[in-house]
């Protein structure tokens, strides 16, 4: 059974969230602030987070890059703002996915679902993939660059492992995001452009000259194997 832990400081909504998460089969645990959160968290260490932006105490933003801190559990923002510096501001942090106010909980039980799906995916199999200087090693769950430890979320992980898995192939927007994310993301291949994005500031040398992570304009994105 997966356990998800819900921080927000809306106590009644937590509730509700918790005891319909709980129908779906989960176990679920509650606090009402950031700092009650990392407690909760590092006392229960549960398998993925759903985490509000706006909250006293200690905010969304610093309760995400503590989490960050001991663990890559995967976590869920909440916000009542979409604008995009703050999706991408959530992403820079470790965020694997972000779900805007008012939603509904069928929505974010989906949501959690799919995450939970990808995090899976990454312990069902001892292969490791090499291209170039980029190694994955999905036993251990490293990422390694050069030899040099690369920390990635699950949905960062997903997102190269698709890419490594068709080298010099061009793959589209829509073919990655039903691949990493699930058809339930269909409307939201912006995930892709900034995933891609973040996903080069930590595994490429120089971002701006990428060697391994092209965007090939008005097609998609293709993987070079011969980066290296």
């Amino acid at each position: 059974m997966s356990s998800i832990l819900l921080i927000d400081d809306d106590a009644s909504l937590s509730d509700l969230l918790a005891e319909y998460l709980q129908d779906q089969g989960y176990l679920t645990h509650t606090a009402n602030d950031g700092q009650k959160g990392l407690r909760v968290f590092f006392e229960q260490k549960p398998d993925l987070v759903v985490l509000d932006v706006t909250m006293p105490k200690m905010d969304g933003w610093e309760t995400l890059k503590r989490i960050r801190e001991m663990s890559r559990a995967p976590v869920i923002m909440l916000t009542a703002r979409s604008d995009e510096s703050e999706v991408l501001r959530g992403f820079s942090l470790g965020a694997d996915d972000y779900v805007s106010k008012p939603f509904s909980f069928a929505q974010i039980g989906a949501r959690i679902k799919a995450v939970l799906g990808r995090t899976g995916e990454m312990l069902a199999t001892s292969e490791i993939l090499e291209v170039g200087g980029l190694r994955v090693d999905f036993s251990t769950r490293r990422i390694t660059r050069d030899g040099e430890l690369v920390a990635l979320t699950p949905t960062e992980f997903k997102l190269l492992v698709t890419l490594m898995r068709h080298p010099n192939e061009v793959i589209s927007a829509e073919d990655l995001v039903r691949e990493v994310w699930g058809p339930q993301y269909a409307n939201e291949i912006g995930f892709v452009r900034r995933y891609v994005w973040h996903l080069r500031q930590k595994v490429e040398v120089d971002p701006e000259n990428p060697k391994y992570i092209h965007n090939e304009r008005g097609f998609g994105y293709r993987f070079e194997k011969d980066g290296a």
